[in-house]
């Protein structure tokens, strides 16, 4: 197939799935749209909402749309790491041997929604984030495979911490994005009463299967990259540093530590599926810009100045974003100036 023919059929995929979801999901168009370049970048993502914003409903339609197996696991404070990896079971044959047989726990599926994942033990939220680092898992010694595509998206309520064990930044880290779920309007309400308290709710059609997901994130990793664009995304890194020389003074006055480079690959991963989702087999400087805010939003931790003042993580990018534009002496054209001629 020619790459003008896969890029095309890249871009019409992800089209059908916006307007599939759609169907079900009123609003949320960002967290769908992000939702998905974690899904074709091979990553996670953490969502932060309060209750009923249709957050394991997106899941659920994402797993009807992909034609993926979906698993649902709620967080508690007593759940233990095998209820969601799986357990040993004493089984019984037909000749009357016993022997232990694994069972799989929940965790074995392509779509795994962790709800509330703060309100579980640090020692059960190990044994998950372990299976979405080596999509594997291991118990009594033995290593079991996940299916792929794999793909983890965890909630938490911002308001009740109440009995909650909060994700260090070590964990917080193994997330590709954070997004923030946010109440719908009185348009929106109108519509999600009228979808779901009529006769008929509507459904959305499956448009891709596993083993398209598959073709879609290998494809986007052939994207080409050019230096002055991953540059950019190198230097958005490195300027959340307090410590580096040059960094902006917001940074060094309000941060107290700054990304990973988990962060930079985060940029570039996802705006590369953004790009081919766009029709172009380039990356271009917008893309990297777009992503910003949910790659590095969790991976920024404030001082306590920050807090007192009510400075927020996107206020520090939105600073890092125009310190890194001034000092890039050369900018590559915007999406709408680039030649689109390139081969992967």
């Amino acid at each position: 197939m020619e790459i003008q023919e896969q890029v095309n059929r890249f871009r019409d995929t992800m089209q059908a799935l916006r307007q599939q979801i759609g169907r079900v999901i009123v609003g949320h168009e960002e967290v769908v749209e992000n939702t998905l370049l974690c899904i074709f970048a091979g990553g996670h993502a953490l969502l932060e909402g309060v209750p009923g914003l249709g957050k394991t409903l997106l899941v659920r339609t994402l797993g009807q749309v992909l034609s993926l197996r979906f698993s649902r696991i709620q967080f508690t404070p007593d759940l233990m790491p095998a209820d969601i990896t799986g357990t040993n079971l004493l089984a019984e044959d037909e000749s009357g041997r016993r022997r232990f047989q694994f069972q799989p726990g929940p965790v074995f599926a392509n779509i795994v929604l962790a709800d509330e994942i703060n309100r579980a033990t640090p020692k059960t939220q190990s044994a998950m984030l372990e299976a979405m680092q080596e999509h594997a898992v291991t118990v009594a010694g033995v290593r079991y495979e996940l299916p792929e595509p794999f793909f983890v998206l965890a909630t938490q309520n911002p308001i009740e911490m109440e009995g909650t064990y909060p994700l260090p930044e070590a964990q917080l880290d193994r997330f590709m994005f954070k997004l923030l779920v946010h109440s719908p309007s009185v348009e929106q309400l109108n519509a999600i009463v009228d979808r779901t308290t009529g006769a008929e709710i509507p459904q959305a059609e499956t448009v891709a299967d596993g083993e398209t997901v598959l073709w879609m994130q290998h494809l986007a990793r052939q994207v080409p990259l050019a230096e002055p664009v991953r540059d950019f995304a190198s230097q958005l890194v490195h300027f959340t540093h307090p410590d580096v020389d040059g960094a902006p003074d917001t940074v060094k006055r309000y941060v107290r530590f700054g990304s990973s480079p988990r962060g930079a690959q985060a940029l570039v991963q996802t705006a590369k599926v953004r790009a081919l989702s766009s029709g172009r087999y380039n990356v271009a400087i917008e893309d990297i810009e777009a992503v910003a805010y949910p790659a590095l939003r969790h991976r920024i931790l404030l001082n306590f100045e920050a807090e007192a003042q009510g400075i927020t993580a996107e206020q520090i990018i939105d600073a890092v974003l125009e310190h890194v534009r001034q000092r890039s002496e050369v900018r590559l054209p915007l999406v709408s100036e680039q030649a689109t001629g390139q081969a992967i």
